[in-house]
């Protein structure tokens, strides 16, 4: 019984280690700002999964995160945003759906490549938990066993000896 628990135990940690989301820093320690191939920073964290979250740091003021659709990334356009937003510091962003997302900056730095495409994909099935073998098995029932019986006997001898 203990050893289908230990199982269970086992294949919900892993279930939940999956499912949980990762977050991107965009542009790592260079953050949103000009100057830095999106691009390859993008090739460089794929895969992105529906539920993983894109956090832009960028100078307030100086910058911009624009959401648009294809059109409006080639073009570098922002006038028919999906999303915006300029205030604070920083933005975070979840991909909720499996689909292509577009980003771009506002402050005319899109044309010197401050944009990012992103392709969040579903996530994949879980694999299956690794099957136990039955001499190991046996191996951690029989040491339960041989440890509950020399407890068992120091007990026993302790209140004889006392």
């Amino acid at each position: 019984m203990a050893r289908r628990e230990l199982i269970v135990l086992i294949f919900f940690i892993y279930a939940v280690a999956l499912v949980s989301a990762n977050k991107f820093t965009v542009g790592d320690e260079h953050g949103w700002n000009p100057n830095v191939n999106y691009t390859i920073w993008a090739e460089k964290h794929k895969p992105f999964y529906v539920g993983d979250w894109l956090v832009f740091y960028y100078q307030s003021g100086q910058a911009d995160v624009i959401q648009v659709d294809e059109v409006g990334y080639n073009k570098c356009d922002a006038s028919n945003p999906i999303s915006n937003y300029s205030k604070g510091r920083s933005y975070a962003f979840q991909l909720n759906h499996t689909k292509n997302y577009y980003f771009i900056c506002s402050y005319g730095y899109c044309y010197g490549g401050m944009k990012l495409a992103i392709k969040a994909q579903a996530l994949p099935p879980p694999s299956p938990p690794p099957k136990a073998h039955k001499s190991d098995a046996f191996s951690v029932v029989g040491s339960r066993f041989v440890g509950s019986i020399a407890g068992f006997f120091g007990l026993v001898t302790a209140f004889w000896l006392f």
